[in-house]
């Protein structure tokens, strides 16, 4: 119970918020803003994710996704200036789960939106103003918690499906030189001379994502570290092949002691915090 409901400042909520609403502008407006050309798409290349049966959500045509990024926008920017931040924070995971369901509807699922989605649903049940009550820093903790499980599973997940369609051997496979004669930057292009220094990469990198549980185990320096690695290694693969991990890079946050960051004022300090 403890692991699972820690107790964190609501600061930390407070910056998870404004860090992942502004990742949510970023997303509708750039990194996932083809959906707005759906209106123009054939019909038949539309296959909607089960979610979408479910909820009867419909085919959306282009005024439907342009009105959702709209109501999605608002919604963001009122959380982002933590005006009402519970019921924007609805607004907000139910326009991004109508969203990116419809994204995913035409093309391939982007595993790097799991977090994402997870945070947008548990901020809402977060404290919505800093107290120091213990069932409000409770909460917090089971939000920050179910980020962090959900930031996990999104790296041991990845190397669980590379092992089980390519078997171990993606670590010593082209792979990356594949995609750096794809999509690489002049950074990258030295390297597919060198397939030896590729495979250390791949290795470090399936590794890494099979142990990423161990943040969940994690405290202090040795947590902050790893959290570090991830940092560096997204940043290195935008740098080699232009391939961002933005909506799962910003939930890295949760692993970390925002509440340090000085919000204008301060509560009352917690016994125990994650991170």
């Amino acid at each position: 119970m403890n692991w699972a409901f820690p107790q964190v400042p609501t600061e930390r909520i407070i910056w998870m918020r404004r860090l992942v609403y502004l990742v949510v502008l970023l997303d509708i407006f750039w990194l996932t803003a083809f959906p707005i050309g759906h209106g123009n798409i054939p019909a038949d290349l539309y296959q909607p994710l089960p979610i979408r049966d479910l909820l009867h959500l419909p085919q959306p045509n282009a005024v439907y996704v342009r009105v959702l990024q709209i109501v999605i926008a608002v919604g963001a920017v009122l959380g982002l200036l933590g005006i009402k931040p519970k019921i924007a924070g609805w607004v907000v995971a139910f326009g991004m789960l109508d969203w990116l369901s419809n994204a995913y509807s035409y093309a391939k699922i982007n595993h790097d939106h799991l977090a994402l989605l997870v945070a947008l649903f548990v901020l809402p049940l977060a404290a919505g103003r800093i107290t120091d009550a213990r069932d409000a820093l409770q909460r917090n903790g089971w939000t920050v918690r179910m980020i962090q499980i959900s930031v996990a599973a999104t790296y041991f997940l990845a190397a669980v499906a590379k092992v089980k369609e390519a078997g171990w051997g993606w670590a010593s496979s082209a792979v990356l030189v594949w995609a750096i004669t794809r999509r690489g930057s002049f950074i990258a292009e030295p390297l597919t001379s060198v397939p030896q220094v590729t495979y250390v990469f791949q290795w470090i990198s399936l590794i890494a994502e099979f142990l990423a549980p161990l943040m969940l185990v994690l405290r202090g320096r040795p947590l902050y570290a790893y959290v570090g690695f991830w940092f560096v290694f997204h940043a290195s693969t935008f740098a080699l092949l232009s391939i961002h991990f933005i909506p799962t890079v910003v939930c890295l946050f949760a692993f970390l002691p925002l509440e340090r960051l000085r919000l204008g004022r301060r509560s009352a300090p917690v016994a125990a915090a994650t991170g």
